[in-house]
């Protein structure tokens, strides 16, 4: 028999032994250190609608799984957006959607496991438990529902396997085929692309700009505030921006986990202060980009902050996959191509039920048409 508990902070948890269910290669984004940082500095906090409720699996007194599980008071900070389902539960059935239970790594859009597994664990075990815990945890504190986001492609099979309905969407990922140096990355691409990328890359130059990079084990203190301040003007900048990380969020992540960030200050030379920076994290062979902003507007200085020189930094490091966040299709000429990203939910009321799972089967068919179209240019540019 499996059991399930909930615990209202990481901190309940045993670190090392969350972080060996997560294993050397998971995402620094999942790590203990990294979710206690998002709780110890109130980023994620009941007030902000974010209320811990971590999982865990026990069988026998073993633990053979845990998540990373919220009960959610809106739907901010989830990149998978279900505002509309909400206004459906509360428009056309005189029910609340809020609260509801999210499995997720809070603002973070990035695909990997969900359900941390433990070795030698049967798998389909823990995902059947899992599914039916979600449901159970759901039905028993009157929640509207319970959705896990961004999982990896085989963990969403198995949560589809085990009942809950299945959703779609796009973004786009740089993957690394073996390359040697960024030339060999861009023989990919007929000359005209080749020719237009090399002419981003010598803006920076012409400019009079420099880009450094950094792990954040080196930052000063000084540092760690221009990458916050950058975030911080980019999420002020446009009237849909959300500010859900403060300062010494910034700051004790760099002291926590400082060998998985690395951020890419733009100089100009002569001053010592950044105009621009991207906050990226990096760990299981993976680069991914999180926070970019600028005090200035420069021609492609976006281009090359936040894609060109992560792309140069995976060929470096051998890093096999770049996720540069959500949206975007202006990426697709710079070496992302699209991909499928998934989400799963239960959702505890059946006319709701049956109304997103008729809604996701035609949103599946739009994305695939989506995926479709976004791919022609991608191989108009390949040589």
């Amino acid at each position: 028999m499996v059991d399930l508990s909930v615990h209202p902070s990481i901190e309940d948890i045993d670190e090392a032994l969350w972080d060996d269910l997560l294993g050397e290669d998971g995402p620094p984004y999942l790590k203990w250190a990294f979710l206690r940082t998002l709780e110890h500095t109130e980023c994620v906090h009941p007030r902000k609608g974010w209320m811990p409720a971590h999982l865990v699996l026990r069988q026998d007194e073993t633990v053979i799984a845990a998540a990373p599980a919220y009960v959610k008071g809106n739907s901010e900070g989830e990149f998978v957006f279900d505002h509309s389902w909400a206004q459906f539960c509360h428009e056309k059935l005189g029910r609340d959607y809020y609260p509801k239970l999210v499995v997720s790594c809070p603002f973070t859009p990035a695909v990997g496991p969900r359900l941390l597994v433990a070795p030698g664990a049967d798998r389909s075990t823990c995902f059947a438990a899992f599914a039916a815990g979600l449901s159970q945890f759901a039905d028993a504190h009157d929640l509207s529902s319970a959705h896990v986001l961004f999982p990896d492609p085989d963990q969403a099979e198995q949560l589809q396997e085990a009942g809950l309905a299945m959703r779609h969407g796009v973004q786009f990922h740089w993957r690394n085929q073996g390359y040697a140096t960024f030339d060999d990355f861009l023989s990919r691409y007929n000359s005209k692309r080749r020719h237009q990328i090399r002419r981003e890359r010598r803006e920076m130059q012409q400019q009079g700009l420099k880009l450094e990079v950094l792990s954040g084990s080196d930052l000063a203190s000084d540092q760690i505030d221009h990458a916050y301040d950058f975030y911080r003007s980019t999420v002020h900048k446009y009237f849909w921006g959300r500010q859900y990380l403060n300062r010494e969020f910034f700051h004790e992540l760099c002291a926590r986990l400082g060998r998985h960030v690395l951020v890419v200050f733009a100089y100009e030379r002569g001053n010592p202060v950044p105009i621009a920076g991207a906050f990226n994290l990096l760990g299981g062979g993976k680069l991914y980009g999180r926070y970019w902003g600028a005090t200035q507007e420069r021609r492609f200085l976006h281009f090359n902050v936040c894609y060109y020189q992560g792309i140069e930094e995976c060929i470096e490091r051998g890093l096999s996959v770049f996720e540069p966040g959500a949206g975007g299709e202006h990426k697709i000429v710079r070496g992302f191509e699209p991909v499928i990203t998934h989400s799963a939910h239960y959702l505890g009321e059946p006319v709701l039920d049956a109304a997103v799972r008729d809604f996701l089967r035609r949103e599946r068919q739009a994305v695939q048409r989506q995926l479709e179209v976004e791919r022609g240019p991608l191989k108009s540019c390949e040589g």
